[in-house]
């Protein structure tokens, strides 16, 4: 675990409100993302992020996820179904998952206990990138996981 800031990222993005059980039905939205950078011949800078505002633990209350493709550039003239920003500094802890994101919980447990261990405030904003996604063998998973803190 390592407590770091992460530098602004540009980002094609889709925003939606969602809980927790319907988050299965949006897994299409990244190869959107990656076709939409493509048309638009936009250089693509890193792996899919999922960004969660709002997620405090309740699987049944619903969250603002953004889904996010980090690009080169940020589009101001841009006109379609996604959103371009550049994001603020986001200062974390973070940890590499590798496995099944079954097993995500247990690493979100080891994040908020080293959080309450170290005296640290956590915000309702979390991020987590699939370094590698891997559906045939989710063994092979690997996902970094920052849990926002002031």
């Amino acid at each position: 675990m390592v407590i770091k800031e992460v530098k602004p990222i540009n980002f094609l993005f889709f925003r939606t409100e969602a809980k927790v059980s319907e988050l299965g039905n949006l897994l299409p939205v990244s190869r959107k993302l990656f076709k939409e950078a493509v048309d638009k011949n936009l250089s693509i800078t890193g792996p899919v992020h999922w960004h969660y505002f709002g997620f405090e633990g309740d699987e049944n209350k619903p969250f603002t996820l953004e889904i996010s493709l980090p690009v080169a550039e940020v589009l101001s003239d841009y006109d379609g179904e996604f959103h371009f920003k550049r994001s603020e500094p986001f200062k974390c802890v973070s940890l590499f998952h590798e496995g099944s994101w079954n097993s995500l919980p247990a690493s979100y447990g080891k994040l908020m206990s080293f959080i309450q261990t170290h005296h640290l405030h956590p915000v309702a904003n979390n991020r987590e990138i699939y370094v590698n996604a891997d559906f045939v063998h989710p063994d092979a998973n690997v996902t970094e996981i920052q849990v926002g803190i002031k």
